[in-house]
């Protein structure tokens, strides 16, 4: 077993394949995902596991160069945006519409589900590198 780090061996998997600029979403349990694109859901019950929870642990073993978020996310969910805010301070932050958002989750490599119920609690991350 591993003594610390990602557990879930499908997280570890995709964030272990990721090249520069490679993306991934972690999402809200009412997102759409692509039948092309890899599922890993999480999902418990409603709220479980939360989006920000999910969220803290991937940025422990992902590097990520800039973030994109739904512009609807400034009016539907404030709260969780400025959690965001505040958790990624030193990111570029790129906003495009939902329905963008949703065409972006193809050219993801994974998209992990959380328990989430608050809207437009949607993140795509795209990867940096260590050097």
């Amino acid at each position: 077993m591993k003594k610390q780090g990602m557990l879930n061996s499908h997280i570890s998997e995709v964030l272990s394949r990721l090249g520069h600029t490679d993306t991934i979403v972690i999402a809200d349990c009412g997102l759409p995902i692509p039948d092309e694109t890899i599922r890993i859901d999480l999902s418990l019950k409603q709220g479980t596991p939360t989006f920000i929870d999910t969220l803290k642990v991937i940025l422990e073993d992902m590097v990520v160069e800039k973030i994109t978020l739904a512009e609807e996310i400034h009016e539907k969910n404030p709260s969780v945006k400025q959690n965001l805010v505040d958790l990624l301070q030193h990111q570029t932050i790129t906003y495009v519409s939902h329905e963008e958002f949703k065409k972006q989750t193809k050219q993801a490599k994974a998209v992990i589900r959380t328990g989430e119920i608050t809207p437009y609690a949607n993140i795509i991350l795209h990867a940096g590198v260590t050097f």
